[in-house]
């Protein structure tokens, strides 16, 4: 799959503006996917849109299938006669510039508790929807009353014939629990009307959206108390070996996630049937998927369940072709970037080009001292690629540049070192080393560049979206309003027009001269005919 010269925006929901304390799907979505056709960006790229739990990281969701109702806009259930702006009167007042997870979780569960009790079932669309996602979101329904019944209690540790899914179990609950099981159907039913609402509006102004499928799903989730045969659990549900990543640029320890592991027998004994429904999932809300850690899927880092580190890890065989075979047949196709990054063998550099998946190439770790980041420096990268100048794991461009902190396993020598390279190779003195590095990226072969707002908006690490590593603290980061001035409007179009990223046809005020373009055009010819 190629595509075609552009540009794009990483921002996740949650990070916009907006008065109830986290970034939703109502009016600031609404308004950035305009922000997005003024400057001539093609893509949005978000990150996982799952309900979260364990620190409220978008990658631990309680469902592969499920939207996080967090995202849900109060103002727009106003439309629907759930809500009135008299409901939100007592609505606390939160941080404008990152989330208060807890203070929001429990201040729109009031609201949305309230909106409820005024919802109809026979509410337009309500019992299709039912229909449409009955084979996830009936368990997903029961399994988050039940975590509710249970005082937010982890599945595993629940009455065991609820662990093991007894039948007769299950119909006594789901007849206890019928009136929060609606609950919960009602919210994602109303999750669902929002996030077509912003697709539409994307549709409308030609902006496509880049997703993001974990390559595991939590331990507590509705995925894994569904379906424990296809993980690798003991004979009390708990994880035998965990997912991680040895030690490398972020951690000296690797970075122990804690995600239980698939059964790969299982699956394939399944033709790979629960993968290919979950990315079905997927692609039905956005355009393109970055399919996460890929390199697990060629071979994965094995933690025993016990360990304190990553460390203590060692590499298993995945699936590989087999996997990406049945995805494709059931996908008609592999809307797919690979995310490549970290210790890439020719093995999984192999498995990626045999299916033409674009990798990833990243600014940030194009100027380091060892020899294999010298394929994420512009001049070595092929088309077929995605340019970003960091991701979601990233510092800040701003931030990686001038922090003083050691926070990885470079010495501080090599990040001077770093940091000097970096400058002889854009030639600036650095000033602005965040237009340096969008610019590096807008200007290079890569079809695909993606740039982080943090880096548009020039902001320090205090923006940073995420710390590998660090189990909280994270994922709360929020730009405000007014941030996104003309002059940052005007430069970054003017930019993607420059560097031939603009989607359609840019305004005449960012379009060379036609006179220039004959120009080049006959130049180009001469040159032509010089070599012939």
């Amino acid at each position: 799959m190629r595509l075609p010269r552009a540009s794009g925006i990483l921002l996740h929901p949650t990070s916009l503006p907006g008065r109830f304390g986290i970034g939703d799907l109502g009016s600031e979505a609404h308004a950035f996917v305009d922000f997005l056709a003024e400057t001539g960006q093609r893509w949005w790229q978000i990150l996982p849109l799952g309900p979260t739990g364990y620190g409220n990281s978008p990658y631990q969701s309680y469902s592969s299938y499920a939207g996080n109702t967090l995202l849900i806009s109060p103002e727009r259930m106003v439309d629907d006669g759930w809500l009135d702006p008299a409901d939100w009167k007592d609505y606390p007042s939160f941080p404008k510039g990152h989330v208060d997870f807890d203070g929001v979780i429990a201040a729109k569960d009031r609201l949305f508790r309230r909106a409820f009790k005024r919802f109809k079932p026979e509410h337009l669309g309500f019992e299709t929807f039912l229909e449409d996602h009955s084979h996830w979101l009936e368990d997903y329904a029961l399994f988050m009353a039940l975590k509710e019944a249970h005082e937010g209690q982890a599945w595993y540790d629940w009455e065991h014939d609820l662990v093991v899914r007894e039948p007769s179990a299950l119909a006594r609950w789901r007849k206890k629990l019928a009136e929060p099981i609606r609950y919960y159907q009602f919210v994602q039913y109303v999750f669902d009307r929002q996030w077509e609402a912003v697709r539409q509006a994307c549709q409308e102004k030609a902006i496509q959206l880049i997703g993001d499928l974990p390559i595991f799903v939590a331990q507590d989730s509705a995925d894994v108390w569904a379906r424990p045969d296809l993980f690798q659990l003991d004979d009390e549900k708990r994880p035998l070996f965990v997912a991680g990543v040895p030690p490398d640029y972020f951690s000296a320890d690797g970075q122990l996630w804690g995600n239980p592991l698939y059964r790969w027998e299982a699956h394939a004994a399944e033709k790979f049937a629960w993968w290919i429904a979950r990315m079905k999932a997927t692609t039905n809300r956005v355009d393109l998927v970055r399919l996460d850690h890929f390199r697990g899927f060629q071979a994965y880092w094995e933690v025993p369940a016990d360990s304190p580190t990553a460390a203590t890890g060692r590499w298993a065989l995945g699936p590989g072709t087999a996997f990406l075979d049945a995805l494709r047949e059931g996908l008609a196709g592999l809307p797919l970037i690979a995310e490549d990054l970290g210790d890439i063998t020719p093995e999984v550099e192999v498995l990626r080009d045999r299916f033409e998946l674009p990798g990833m190439r990243v600014l940030q770790f194009a100027f380091g001292t060892e020899s294999e980041t010298e394929h994420h420096m512009p001049h070595r990268f092929v088309n077929h690629c995605v340019c970003y100048t960091g991701t979601h794991d990233n510092d800040t461009t701003v931030g990686w540049f001038r922090s003083e902190d050691v926070n990885t396993i470079q010495s501080a020598e090599d990040l001077e070192a770093e940091r000097a390279f970096t400058l002889r190779y854009v030639g600036t003195n650095g000033d602005e080393i965040h237009w340096d590095m969008i610019r590096l990226g807008m200007v290079s072969v890569a079809d695909t560049m993606i740039i982080p707002l943090q880096d548009i908006l020039g902001l320090d690490g205090s923006a940073r979206m995420n710390v590998p590593g660090r189990a909280q603290g994270n994922w709360g980061w929020r730009f405000q309003s007014g941030q996104l001035d003309p002059e940052i409007t005007h430069r970054l179009a003017d930019m993607t027009a420059a560097y031939s990223r603009w989607n359609g046809t840019p305004p005449l005020e960012y379009r060379r001269s036609q006179k220039q373009k004959d120009e080049e055009s006959d130049l180009s010819a001469d040159v032509a005919d010089e070599r012939r």
